[in-house]
């Protein structure tokens, strides 16, 4: 039977770690956390379930997992956010694996929660992710934004059923705040990137998204929440192109905008096209 390493980051969690380490309870035996400077109850309820905790200085999203993975006593890996937990159906699929390994890596649905209802359209899901792997397959790769694993050529992916449940905002000023987070890091690639804020993306290109997850995407599937996140994803498309405009007028350290208070942690939903 394969060994398994569980892998998580974290960054004040105290709301969504318990949920998280309960639902990989039994799988493994090797749970490393690593935590980027918690002011809460976070490491106290990780130490409660006998993980392995280690503090880390923020790396950025790619680094950071790449390190706390370096730590796995495993060479399978299954990395969550602390915000995510397994579904009974991808526990199951896990298992499986365990018992009978055929490939390096392994792919898998996260099913998003927000405010307390599923959002299955709007371009929010099946939101497929390799999240099982072999460590000497694949790694975290990204740059500020947009974090993935990145696999050998020639590394075969299997897909797991089941899905990883994302309980991404409690609120909808959560939802807000981290698009306002989001969009300095949005804003700064595309600044790094010698894109432009014109005047006609400012205009044009909120209504666009808009358009896209609310009614190609069919966000109109899931209500009201679909509604309010089209409508906050288009604004962020908004606050991308407005904050690239302005850095091309007041520049900014790279420094001071990855390593802001809050755009750590969790791998975020995509908010801006």
């Amino acid at each position: 039977m394969a060994k398994l390493s569980v892998v998580i980051i974290t960054l004040n969690e105290e709301k969504n770690i318990e949920r998280c380490l309960r639902s990989v309870e039994g799988l493994s035996d090797d749970i490393v956390v690593v935590d980027s400077g918690s002011t809460d109850l976070t490491e106290s309820i990780c130490k409660s379930f006998g993980v392995h905790f280690h503090t880390q200085k923020w790396l950025g999203y790619a680094e950071t997992k790449n390190y706390a993975n370096s730590l796995a006593r495993h060479k399978l890996i299954l990395s969550l956010d602390a915000d995510e937990a397994l579904s009974d159906e991808l526990r199951k699929s896990i298992l499986n694996v365990l018992a009978n390994q055929k490939s390096q890596a392994y792919s898998m649905n996260r099913l998003t929660n927000y405010c307390g209802k599923w959002i299955k359209h709007g371009g929010w899901y099946p939101d497929k992710k390799i999240r099982l792997f072999n460590y000497d397959e694949g790694a975290w790769a990204g740059t500020l934004i947009h974090e993935a694993i990145k696999l050998k050529n020639g590394s075969p992916v299997e897909h797991l059923k089941g899905d990883i449940l994302h309980y991404s905002y409690h609120t909808i000023s959560d939802h807000i705040s981290q698009a306002n987070r989001f969009t300095d890091l949005t804003a700064y690639k595309a600044f790094e990137e010698n894109r432009k804020g014109s005047i006609i993306k400012i205009i044009f290109s909120p209504i666009i998204k808009f358009k896209k997850d609310y009614i190609f995407r069919a966000g109109f599937l899931d209500g009201y929440s679909g509604f309010v996140i089209s409508a906050i994803s288009a604004f962020a498309t908004f606050m991308k192109y407005v904050k690239l405009r302005q850095l091309h007028n007041q520049p900014v350290n790279n420094d001071d905008i990855k390593n802001k208070p809050g755009n750590r942690g969790d791998e975020v939903q995509q908010t801006t096209d």
